[in-house]
């Protein structure tokens, strides 16, 4: 519950140090006294909008501060622009403050009774009223969709491929028939270059092994003349013995050397065909990587595989689509289980809420009122299958018509007013603050939405409402009074708590207008007494 209210440098109001009570308290004054401007400061509190301009003439920046049973809540604006937020001493985002205001204060205002039109909103009543819990239905809710977006989305990829299949198979019947190889560029390349270049390589291996090994002063033979020549000398010359030795080991090299070059040179073989096809080929893989935007065979095997695995799908589409449609089947089956078990909850509450609303409505100068709940079904929505509307007629042997069509603004605000008795047990929201409920009221229907409010603030809760009704004042349990101060300096707004004998002048003045009677305060007395 609010406990204590801190405003500084807010709009009219310069300082303001404020402890509410629980129960019901009513906050009176006359218009344009400021009591928009502490409502104002309440929605800034809980995450509204921070808007400079509502920072006091002078002052460079604004704060309100509030104390909840387990929570203290800091506001600042600055002129420049920037706010800031803390609970409990910790920084918060705007977001973070708007989610904890929502659990700490309901804050109706004439706008909100607008929420009656809306089927979301006469949902939520229902549901409130059989503490309906909705998680089941919106898991299998959640499944249901999940499992409907992956049949539309094979039904729409298995379409595409549908179109392009008949490309995708000549596609794969050219890459199979070039069936193309794992590295296949670099020894292509490679083989080309030796077939264009067959007669010189044959001829300067050829050349080579000649001038190594030839009969008649071949370097091999010398090397051996040599060699010969340096071991008859190692009787007589010691360091012979190693040099010989060092000439053997080169002529084994060079016997190796003119080996393999006679050999490298019967494998080369000049084929002008074999060039040609080799030619061919690198051809054709330079035009197929080429046409699908690769770089090499490895890329194109890829895409082959790809293929493959493409019009496989393709091929098995029967298969999968009807694995998918058993999977929505089932999680249909399950979504419909759990929405039946909220429309039968909703039905119990939709006779609850015929009942009640029309017995609070006669308490609130309704005496022919009817008020119905028409429910109906139709798909699956996040909110379940429900389609909800609200029938009202405050009028005899009229027509039951939607109540956004027919109910006046009085009537929709004792509506609303009806409404929030009903489900402020169910909801978990300790203060609710009423602006105006009272619009089109008057006389003993006004009397009746204060105990109203006043039962509602019995029930362990904390009601605030500003109000311009005397009836509704006199039911408070506690009375603010909002008013305006003049300066030559400047205007303020100020509240204060009134004592029994304030109430009463404060009352008469709401009765008889500034000049107070002695009838109005006698009026002001029978209405406390009530």
């Amino acid at each position: 519950m609010l406990k204590r209210l801190h405003i500084e440098n807010y709009a009219l109001i310069e300082q303001l140090d404020l402890r509410l009570e629980d129960g019901f308290t009513v906050i009176t004054g006359e218009t344009g006294a400021g009591k928009s401007i502490l409502l104002g400061a309440i929605a800034l509190l809980l995450g509204g909008r921070a808007d400079s301009h509502s920072i006091l003439s002078g002052a460079e920046k604004c704060l309100v501060e509030a104390e909840f049973d387990r929570y203290h809540i800091l506001r600042e604006v600055h002129t420049s622009g920037r706010s800031k937020a803390s609970v409990n001493g910790k920084s918060v985002t705007v977001g973070e403050l708007k989610a904890l205001g929502e659990k700490l204060i309901d804050i109706h205002s004439q706008h909100q009774n607008l929420l009656l039109s809306q089927e979301d909103f006469q949902l939520q009543v229902l549901d409130l009223l059989e503490d309906a819990d909705l998680s089941r239905y919106t898991q299998a809710y959640g499944q249901f969709t999940e499992a409907q977006q992956r049949l539309n989305a094979a039904k729409a990829a298995m379409h595409r491929s549908r179109e392009d299949e008949e490309y995708m198979r000549y596609q794969m019947q050219e890459l199979e028939e070039f069936s193309p190889r794992e590295g296949e560029d670099e020894s292509l390349e490679e083989e080309l270059r030796t077939l264009s270049h067959a007669e010189d390589i044959k001829e300067g291996l050829l050349q080579s092994g000649e001038l190594l090994d030839a009969d008649d002063g071949g370097v091999i033979d010398r090397l051996r003349q040599a060699e010969k020549n340096i071991s008859s000398l190692v009787s007589v010359f010691p360091k012979a013995d190693e040099l010989a030795e060092r000439l053997s080991s080169t002529l084994v090299e060079l016997r190796d050397i003119a080996e393999t070059l006679s050999a490298e040179a019967d494998d080369v073989e000049v084929n002008p065909e074999r060039l040609q096809n080799v030619q061919e080929r690198i051809d054709r893989l330079y035009s197929l990587e080429q046409k699908h935007h690769v770089s090499s065979s490895d890329e194109l095997m890829n895409i082959l595989k790809e293929l493959h695995e493409k019009l496989d799908i393709l091929d098995n589409a029967g298969v999968n689509l009807e694995a998918l449609e058993a999977a929505l089947a089932s999680a249909q089956k399950k979504a419909c289980e759990e929405a039946d078990r909220l429309t039968t909850l909703r039905r119990k509450a939709s006779e609850r809420l015929h009942r009640e609303m029309e017995q609070r409505l006669r308490e609130l100068g309704m005496p022919n009122v009817r008020f119905e709940v028409m429910m109906t079904k139709g798909e699956l929505l996040p909110s379940g299958q429900d389609r909800i509307v609200y029938l009202f007629q405050a009028n005899k042997n009229a027509p039951l018509l939607p109540i956004s069509e027919i109910a006046s603004g009085g009537e929709i605000a004792r509506v609303m007013l009806a409404i929030k008795a009903l489900i402020s047990g169910h909801v978990n929201l300790p203060t609710v603050i009423f602006d105006e409920i009272d619009t089109g009221t008057s006389g003993q229907m006004a009397q009746q939405m204060g105990r109203i409010m006043q039962e509602m603030g019995r029930e362990g809760r904390q009601v605030i409402s500003i109000t311009h009704l005397p009836q509704i004042a006199a039911c408070g349990q506690h009375h603010l009074r909002v008013w305006k101060q003049d300066t030559e300096e400047a205007t303020r707004s100020h509240i204060s708590v009134l004592t029994t004998e304030e109430r009463i002048t404060e009352l008469a003045h709401m009765l008889s207008g500034k000049n107070v009677t002695e009838a109005a305060v006698e009026n002001a007395k029978a209405l406390l007494s009530l």
